[in-house]
């Protein structure tokens, strides 16, 4: 009867292409290791059958490949020939659910010494047609003493089920004999008109659609030159390609990232290039992650997870291929190491994209081939194309998988042949001077120097447009991963923690909370720079919004910056974000109109209320933040200092025991409460000369001072809070001296 369902697809006994190796199961008893050239369908290394259905009644839509037995010693050659004649006696079918789908495995019916197996397989439950319906099995009580159970049908699918050789050139299907869902056509009567030999990429891994579905209808498939089409997703901003990548490394939980451009020799250029390198020490990534990272696109999560960056699916294609033409990646985790080589020069003049990747695992203390992955022939010809088109060798390879000694587990990416700005390269860097001095920090420029494109843009001065290090020192909300430049530390500046004047203003937008922290800041003072800081699950998405009055009023803007995270606004809370997939603006959406017009209001009424009865002038007195603030170099907690205290005095590496400190790394972070505003002694003018005890009092009615020494004015709904005219007094005295 199986003849009659479905013709099989003529395969060479070489099995030539990308191999995987499965290991089938039945109730955790291991059947028989297999090999199977379907990357997508075995991406499970563990096939566990849990059910059997009768061959008529599998449903419509489905794919077909091969599977064929590599046991590992004679009992499971032995089981494997005792599975196969059980389903072509009983006539059955072996269901298994993998991750992307599920599939069934049917014997062979003109193989006789059972060589090889039918996998008929879905990938996604919503490419069923909907007018079919579901199957449901019921256990009977009787098994045979291979562990196999009989199953009845529940209910039929009222549809005649169509099997699809779906294994581009295998096979095509004869449209004539298609059955019409009302018209009981039974599998009898769909033919198959042709088959070829399978062909597969080396690496397993292709932007073709492998699985065509029916030929009738039309599919689309990546030209190598699309590797060209992904970079232009940062085309405006080149330093949004490096933020995907400290993205990753944040989501990988890493407490370290090193990035920098160091010159290497290259062979195929006959010469010294300079070569990108972003090294972290994260948890790494599995040969399941690393293939879902160099395919192209994926599933998007039904929820927002506010702790994790990462959730297009494109970040690492589109910001290797903005960088330059060719990256690898190396990564490890505690159990496997692999390598993936994603690049423009070995897929030029090519009609389909490779995609070479490397898989170990860990056998005791050393890293060997994983065959249950890929055959050893196969990895060779994969490593032999990766040392063919890039800088590396295998001892080089070596070299740089020694430093995940440290830790054991991260991710390196390397990119080389970067993107050009005329004769030279769009990135410029410079190497910091030795010995962790505070001067001359290594960096990485924009080659072009200029400023991005911003609504009320009135200076050219802005660093973090085309310095890399005054972007990673603002990039996080909440920063607390060590990350270098050119061999330098990056002193993290979270922007809410070095106002001067603050205000937290709390409100709605859309229904949701949000709450916006505003001060002056004297760099962006000096710079003439000012607006909003937008944070969205922590990273920085825009910077320098201007809102309201700031558009258009000119200096008296100069130096007051916001900062607000507006994650659940941009949430329509059934998992769509309004934030563009290159994370560097938010979608024109109801929402951020909202959020537009309240930011507006606040910064509006703080311009009014607070700043205009200062008069603060730019070539005014230098102001202080209202406390100073120092990160732990080991538990990466931040601690407030004195406001007269100059933490430029501290060491590069600073820690909680250090003075003026002297704490331990367990005690908890100090923070700004809600409805207060600070105004420091410097600001205001008045002379705060008290003995400690009128210190120490003051202290604790005011739970804000962190054991600051600046004059603080609390206002909001404190019902105990008594004014401090004097304060008042002379502030007016200070705008008089000042006007």
């Amino acid at each position: 009867m199986m003849a009659d369902l479905v013709h099989e697809p003529q395969h060479n006994n070489s099995m030539d292409g990308f191999q995987c190796y499965v290991m089938l199961k039945k109730d955790a008893k291991i059947i028989c290791r297999v090999k199977c050239s379907k990357p997508s369908i075995a991406i499970n290394r563990n096939w566990d059958i849990s059910d059997f259905i009768k061959q008529e009644y599998l449903p419509s839509g489905l794919y077909s490949t091969r599977i064929h037995p590599v046991g590992e010693d004679k009992h499971q050659k032995e089981e494997w020939c005792k599975f196969m004649r059980f389903l072509k006696q009983y006539k059955k079918a072996a269901f298994a659910r993998i991750e992307n789908g599920k599939l069934y495995i049917l014997p062979s019916f003109r193989d006789e010494e059972y060589g090889y197996a039918i996998v008929m397989y879905i990938m996604h439950e919503d490419t069923i047609p909907r007018s079919h319906n579901h199957i449901k099995l019921e256990l009977k009580s009787e098994n045979d003493g291979y562990g196999l159970a009989n199953h009845k049908i529940d209910k039929q699918d009222p549809c005649g089920c169509k099997f699809y050789n779906k294994d581009p050139p295998d096979i095509k299907i004869d449209n004539e004999g298609s059955p019409d869902c009302t018209s009981g056509q039974t599998l009898g009567n769909i033919k198959a008109s042709q088959s070829r030999d399978e062909t597969c990429s080396r690496s397993g891994m292709s932007a073709t659609l492998q699985n065509v579905p029916d030929p009738g209808k039309n599919y689309v498939s990546a030209h190598p030159s699309y590797l060209k089409t992904l970079g232009q997703t940062h085309s405006d901003w080149i330093f949004g390609a490096i933020a995907e990548f400290v993205d990753n490394s944040r989501d990988a939980k890493a407490t370290m990232l090193d990035i920098s451009i160091d010159m290497i020799y290259s062979s195929i250029a006959g010469k010294e290039i300079p070569m990108l390198a972003v090294v972290d020490d994260g948890n790494g990534m599995s040969h399941e992650e690393i293939m879902k990272m160099v395919s192209f696109g994926r599933k998007q999560p039904d929820t927002d997870d506010p702790n994790y960056i990462g959730r297009y699916g494109v970040g690492f294609k589109t910001g290797t291929m903005r960088l330059g033409k060719d990256a690898l990646v190396l990564t490890q985790t505690t159990n496997s190491r692999s390598i993936a080589f994603l690049s423009q020069s070995l897929n030029e003049g090519k009609d389909i994209i490779e995609i070479p990747i490397v898989t170990y695992s860990r056998k005791g203390q050393y890293m060997e081939l994983d065959t249950n992955i890929q055959t050893e022939a196969l990895s060779k010809a994969n490593l032999k194309a990766i040392m063919e088109f890039s800088p590396f060798n295998k001892y080089f390879i070596g070299e740089k998988a020694g430093l995940f000694q440290k830790k054991g587990s991260g991710t390196q990416i390397y990119i080389w042949n970067l993107d050009e700005w005329g004769s030279k390269y769009s990135l410029e860097w410079v190497n910091g001077m030795s010995g962790g001095s505070s001067f001359h920090q290594g960096d990485i420029f924009i080659r072009s120097r200029r400023p991005r494109s911003r609504l009320g843009q009135m200076t050219r001065e802005v660093p973090l447009d085309y310095s890399l290090r005054s972007y990673l020192e603002v990039i996080f909300l909440d920063p607390r991963m060590k990350i270098n430049v050119q061999g330098s530390l990056v002193k993290s500046r979270p922007l809410a923690r070095f106002l001067h004047k603050t205000s937290i203003e709390s409100g709605s937008v859309a229904g949701k909370p949000v709450e916006l922290i505003l001060g002056q800041s004297q760099l962006d003072l000096e710079q003439g720079n000012c607006g909003i800081f937008l944070y969205w699950h922590g990273r920085l998405i825009e910077a320098y919004k201007r809102v309201g009055s700031m558009i258009h009023n000119g200096e008296k803007s100069h130096g007051i910056i916001g900062v607000i995270d507006v994650t659940s606004v941009m949430d329509d809370g059934s998992g769509r974000v309004w934030v563009h997939n290159n994370k560097q603006g938010f979608v024109d959406c109801e929402p951020y109109a909202l959020l537009e017009d309240w930011l507006s209001k606040k910064a509006d009424d703080y311009l009014d209320n607070i700043i205009d009865k200062v008069h603060v002038i730019k070539s005014g007195p230098r102001h202080k933040p209202d406390h100073e603030w120092v990160q732990c170099n080991k538990c990466r907690k931040w601690r407030m200092l004195d406001a007269d205290f100059d933490s430029k005095t501290l060491p590069q590496e600073w820690f909680c025991y250090m003075k003026p400190v002297n704490g331990k790394c367990e005690m908890p972070e100090q923070k700004l409460e809600q409805g207060v505003i600070t105004i420091s002694s410097q600001r205001s003018g008045y002379n705060c000369s008290e003995n400690s005890s009128q210190k120490n009092n003051k202290a604790k009615k005011s739970p804000n001072k962190g054991g600051g020494n600046g004059c603080e004015a609390r206002v909001g709904n404190d019902e105990d809070a008594v004014p401090n005219w004097p304060v008042k007094k002379r502030l007016r005295r200070l705008v008089k001296k000042v006007v």
